[in-house]
């Protein structure tokens, strides 16, 4: 089935088809979850881009090493099709995410991939389990708490890849083009000493048409979780960090690792914590924007 997958990218066989020699330790760098408690109850991450050079692979990975897991979310644009129908791009670094995700699995963690609108091929293969790793098209996670909450991607309320996908192509056109400006300005950064800082993201903040976007966006997402009865929902898709309440539904955005560098976590007491993650080290949200499910 991958191979159809494949042939749609017109690139070479994808890493879990042909598995290249791991890099970066194999199994026994992993945690085992019957032997080692994980850091956190579930971890969840979306946004990936696979595919692109934007992606933060190597981020990703240093993360991955410090934060294990019960539960890992997978939620949406792990692998970036759309970047690779036009270029295939795929370095050893993000053949190592996958790897990474597949020993993941197979040490024990419970890993379930929520497809986006950027890897929508993977929508072919709902219900099916490859490698140990659940896809399907979206999910509830129970809490330490007992709170229900709706994982999805998010793209389904957004209009524009709803209604005018030519129009999101162009866009992605330009959010591309913008990330490429991105990394130059923090490699410029990097030679002065100073932190990775996203441009990206403050225009998002800045420019009040993207600025009312997000937040039409927000609201669509909270009032359909509430409409299905769940005390909250996690998603992705618009890049964009945050944990808060929206008229008593809690929402919570894991923001992604092409800009934000971040994961939501739950600890093992339920509480609920958006990480940023700094070489070396990871930031949590101050918790005066923390939300814990109580």
């Amino acid at each position: 089935m991958f191979r159809d997958v494949t042939a749609r990218f017109g690139g070479p066989d994808l890493p879990w088809q042909a598995p290249p020699p791991e890099r970066g330790g194999g199994d026994a760098d992993e945690p085992d979850m019957a032997r080692d408690p994980p850091r956190y109850r579930a971890i969840f991450i979306s946004d990936i881009h696979l595919g692109t050079p934007g992606c933060q692979a190597g981020p990703l990975l240093d993360f991955l090493k410090e934060h294990d897991s019960e539960s890992l979310y997978l939620i949406g644009d792990i692998i970036d099709g759309w970047q690779l129908r036009r270029r295939w791009f795929w370095p050893q670094s993000h053949n190592d995410v996958v790897q990474k995700l597949l020993r993941r699995a197979r040490k024990g963690c419970h890993v379930v991939y929520v497809p986006g609108n950027h890897d929508e091929f993977a929508r072919h293969f709902l219900n099916h389990n490859f490698g140990g790793i659940d896809v399907v098209e979206e999910t509830v996670h129970v809490t330490a708490e007992g709170f229900r909450l709706w994982i999805t991607h998010g793209d389904y309320f957004d209009g524009v890849i709803q209604h005018a996908k030519w129009l999101a192509y162009v866009g992605d056109h330009a959010y591309e083009a913008v990330l490429k400006l991105n990394r130059h300005f923090n490699s410029l950064r990097a030679r002065l000493g100073l932190p990775y800082w996203s441009l990206s993201a403050y225009l998002k903040l800045k420019v009040k048409k993207a600025v009312n976007y997000v937040s039409d966006f927000e609201v669509a997402v909270a009032n359909e979780a509430r409409r299905r009865g769940y005390d909250g929902v996690v998603c992705g898709h618009i890049h964009h960090a945050e944990i808060r309440s929206i008229d008593g539904m809690l929402y919570c955005n894991d923001g992604d690792w092409v800009e934000s560098r971040s994961a939501l976590v739950e600890h093992h007491d339920g509480r609920l914590e958006l990480v940023f993650w700094q070489p070396g080290h990871a930031v949590e949200v101050p918790p005066s924007r923390a939300v814990e499910t109580v």
